[in-house]
């Protein structure tokens, strides 16, 4: 998926999404590497305590990550998370599960409606965890926070609703890259090519660019009949053009002194007139295909790149060459506004997603998610949970 990184990051992942248009972003397991484990830690272990001295196991090597075990007491809030609350993420991966995972999701099925304790002592006995480190053994690395963006929006182009979300053009495999932003709103050839190709329009030509950033989102949209619903513009493909931060570009020129979606946004609005000029220096564009929702309940995620949806606040994206599709992760992040210690599931990946301790955090959809999302860039400490 993929997100408005508050405008100066990414472009978009694979199998979704992306949290503000500046802080820019199956099923398979890559077999690790059994290594012994060192004389001596980059970080101490703490104490174990009296039911959990069992013998570690030798560390792993994966392509981009090394995973050295770890005592359970070493795990930052495991006795206070509520560990519930991230089940439903994992029950979603095991709808998908890598072969790892096969024998222990019935279990896992089986304390659905167990309370967080019960589930704590099945993962101490059943799982083994691991702190995941750099190959060269570093274990500070960055999450950032991606969402889902709620929009309005209209079937025809009526009023103020006049910026087109399109689907995929027949001609794109014709050419690579394809039209670039720019191009698409200026050259007849675009134009032509994408003629047809509407599936919903917007009001803002900014709500457009953060969808696209994100690479995915919510639309209520009032159909035909005079009913209004709930439609998901889901990711369907690119340009090939590369991503490029409008934050940046404002930065860059010293228009703005921060690239946070506020700042950028108070831009804008003193500068209407040079809206096309700031969002055609990001030539990526997201095209798109219709999710039908179900009418009365609150969606479910957007299905990040493990084909599965994402749980808001449950789900991380990460660089699959470290950390398999499924695997449950503890995670720590503390910054100014916003502290993690907390059960996850790696469910997503996005092109800005790379390295062993690197994760972007699915916060959920609508402005609070945004807001959320938004502000993450902060410190971020990773343990993989395993069976034994």
């Amino acid at each position: 998926m993929q997100k408005p990184r508050f405008l100066t990051r990414r472009p978009l992942r694979v199998g979704f999404l992306m949290a503000a248009i500046v802080g820019m972003l199956a099923a398979c397991s890559i077999a690790p590497v059994v290594q012994t484990p060192p004389t001596s830690s980059p970080s101490p272990v703490p104490v174990p305590s009296m039911d959990d001295t069992r013998p570690l196991p030798p560390a792993l090597v994966r392509e981009q990550s090394r995973w050295v075990p770890v005592r359970w007491a070493e795990l930052p809030g495991m006795d206070t998370d509520a560990v519930n609350e991230a089940w439903p993420a994992w029950l979603q991966s095991c709808q998908r599960p890598i072969p790892d995972w096969r024998a222990l999701c019935p279990e896992i099925a089986q304390l659905a409606n167990a309370s967080a304790n019960e589930q704590r002592r099945w993962m101490r006995e059943k799982l083994q965890p691991y702190r995941i480190e750099t190959l060269d053994q570093r274990t500070q690395g960055l999450l950032t926070g991606y969402y889902e963006p709620a929009l309005t929006g209209s079937r025809q182009a009526q009023g103020a609703f006049k910026v087109p979300l399109y689907a995929p053009p027949a001609q794109l495999g014709q050419r690579k890259p394809w039209f670039s932003r720019q191009e698409m709103e200026t050259l007849p050839a675009a134009r032509a090519a994408l003629r047809g190709k509407e599936l919903l329009y917007l009001a803002d030509p900014v709500d457009a660019m953060v969808l696209h950033i994100q690479g995915s989102g919510l639309v209520n949209v009032t159909e035909p009949d005079g009913r209004q619903r709930w439609v998901r513009m889901a990711f369907a493909a690119t340009n090939d053009q590369p991503y490029k931060s409008i934050g940046r570009w404002l930065l860059d020129r010293k228009l703005i002194t921060d690239a946070n979606w506020p700042g950028i946004k108070a831009w804008i609005d003193r500068n209407p007139s040079r809206v096309n000029e700031l969002l055609w220096q990001n030539p990526r564009v997201v095209f798109f295909r219709e999710e039908a929702l179900p009418v009365g309940i609150t969606p479910p995620g957007p299905k990040g790149a493990q084909g599965v949806p994402l749980t808001a606040e449950r789900s991380i994206a990460v660089d699959r060459r470290s950390i398999p599709y499924g695997t449950p992760v503890w995670m720590k992040s503390t910054g100014p506004q916003t502290s993690f210690d907390r059960l996850v599931l790696a469910q997503d990946t996005g092109t800005a997603i790379v390295g062993a301790v690197r994760a972007d955090y699915y916060a959920g959809s609508g402005p609070a998610a945004g807001e959320l999302a938004g502000r993450l860039k902060q410190p971020l400490q990773l343990w993989a949970l395993w069976p034994r």
